[in-house]
């Protein structure tokens, strides 16, 4: 509704591809974890009143900044704001590939990938040192801020990087946060911080 209804019509192949590509990476990656890990869709459905302030606060300003990407893109293609090269935007659609599976990897090996932050030791959450978690120790936020950068590509939309580049800034805040509630909270996650050294971008943070 966020794009097509903006636009102005259906006949936007940007918005059709982005879907699909979304659905498919449902139908292979969120089928398999919802198979081989149905506590972690059970965790991230749960609401829970553990969370802490700052994500409370990064919720309500994220929800209206997700969906204003969108909007801001279906406008500017209803009224042609942008004039974006088609090899860029097929680029851009490369790079939302990323952003589309790997939540789901992070999902298979840890069960306690909440949509919220917050600690739960009482519940058996501990630290998960597999799989996209021995190269940062925020991957899903790593590449969702990959996709903020490739979004206005894939929608061939320069005005939309305003509303994504915020997001990109408001998920670097988070990350920041969340981390430190971690290694406060969360036993064994100091030591893993020496294993995994950096947050996002390996070498950099």
């Amino acid at each position: 509704l966020c794009l097509f209804i903006p636009a102005g019509t259906l006949r936007w192949w940007n918005a059709w591809v982005f879907l699909g590509l979304g659905f498919i990476a449902f139908l292979t990656g969120g089928l398999y974890v919802i198979r081989k890990q149905p506590a972690v869709v059970n965790e991230r459905g749960r609401a829970s009143d553990k969370t802490k302030p700052f994500d409370k606060l990064f919720s309500r300003l994220s929800f209206p900044l997700g969906l204003g990407a969108f909007i801001v893109a279906g406008l500017d293609f209803r009224f042609g704001w942008s004039e974006v090269p088609l090899w860029l935007q097929i680029v851009g659609m490369i790079g939302l590939l990323p952003t589309l599976f790997m939540p789901y990897w992070v999902m298979l090996v840890n069960a306690y990938a909440a949509t919220t932050v917050r600690v739960e030791t009482e519940r058996g959450q501990h630290v998960i040192s597999s799989g996209p978690y021995r190269y940062v120790r925020h991957p899903m936020y790593s590449v969702t801020i990959l996709g903020c950068f490739f979004d206005p590509l894939a929608f061939g939309s320069w005005w939309m990087a305003v509303p994504t580049v915020l997001m990109a800034i408001l998920f670097i805040w988070r990350t920041a946060n969340e981390d430190r509630t971690l290694q406060e909270e969360l036993p064994g996650y100091v030591a893993f911080t020496h294993q995994t050294r950096y947050r996002l971008l390996p070498g950099i943070w």
